[in-house]
């Protein structure tokens, strides 16, 4: 939602619009939810970007299951969303090479993309592994019957 919401925003403003939707996507209900969306929408920048409000609402169904995760899965959840990663790196490296003269050369580069860059960074890979036990207590309350032991 935070990716979605920043394609509308100038870039002098990303980081006090993150700021704000945090109060959103944090929050530990969806009845503590709608009135963060609603007081980011009566605000200045829900005020300057009205897109940013009808994308929160327009997905707000998809969003809200979200909130029933305790923080801890939801950590996991967020930082480990690679298939967005794999998917935004791969536009980047179409996106820098521009035209392609074939088809073979198109997948070769996408290729080399896969190899060189989709390689977890160790940053990531630690900053995971940091919440990871937290999330699996958590997966272990929240759904009763996981890790099914069977």
């Amino acid at each position: 939602m935070i990716r979605a919401s920043l394609r509308f925003a100038s870039k002098v403003h990303r980081a006090k619009l993150v700021t704000e939707l945090k109060a959103i996507y944090t929050a530990p209900t969806e009845q503590a939810a709608e009135p963060a969306l609603a007081e980011f929408a009566a605000g200045e920048l829900g005020q300057k970007y009205p897109a940013i409000v009808r994308t929160w609402q327009a997905a707000w169904s998809e969003f809200t299951p979200y909130l029933a995760f305790p923080p801890e899965i939801r950590k996991v959840v967020y930082v480990t969303n690679l298939i967005e990663s794999i998917d935004a790196r791969l536009r980047k490296a179409t996106r820098d090479r521009g035209h392609f003269p074939s088809e073979q050369a198109a997948l070769k580069m996408l290729y080399l993309a896969a190899r060189e860059q989709i390689t977890p960074k160790v940053r990531d890979v630690n900053h995971v592994a940091a919440h990871w036990k937290k999330a699996l207590n958590e997966f272990s309350l929240f759904f009763e019957d996981w890790p099914n032991t069977k």
